[in-house]
């Protein structure tokens, strides 16, 4: 069973930064097609960024182009998100996902969109105030 852990959330400033961690566990997969979303209150769920743990640029919604950077550990089988410059709009519970399949950039992209992945994380909370 494939197991999905986030952490690194917290509470900043507008301006400042934080680095989130996905560890995946249980699988027997050796690359993931991976991905961030969030959720603030009261809005939908949103995707953040997506990548291939083999490889390939990564996808960034609009929203946070620039800002954040998706990355991978596959030593660690750890997915990580730096944010930096956050915004209170950028408040919102953080979601890892996964699914093993391979997904270059535009693949990435579309399943982002679509929210097409079989693994999801519990969360972690990250809240910037202004």
């Amino acid at each position: 069973q494939v197991q999905l852990v986030e952490s690194g959330g917290g509470s900043v400033q507008a301006g400042g930064s934080l680095r989130l961690s996905c560890v995946v566990s249980g699988s027997t997969y050796r690359r993931f097609c991976m991905a961030w979303f969030r959720q603030a209150p009261g809005k939908e769920r949103e995707g953040v960024a997506g990548i291939w743990t083999g490889g390939g640029s990564p996808y960034y919604a609009d929203s946070v182009k620039g800002r954040f950077t998706v990355s991978s550990d596959n030593a660690r089988n750890t997915l990580y998100l730096q944010m930096n410059s956050l915004k209170p709009e950028d408040t919102g519970m953080y979601y890892c996902a996964a699914d093993g399949v391979v997904c270059w950039s535009g693949v990435a992209a579309a399943k982002v969109r679509g929210a097409d992945f079989g693994y999801w994380g519990q969360g972690t909370q990250v809240t910037v105030s202004s």
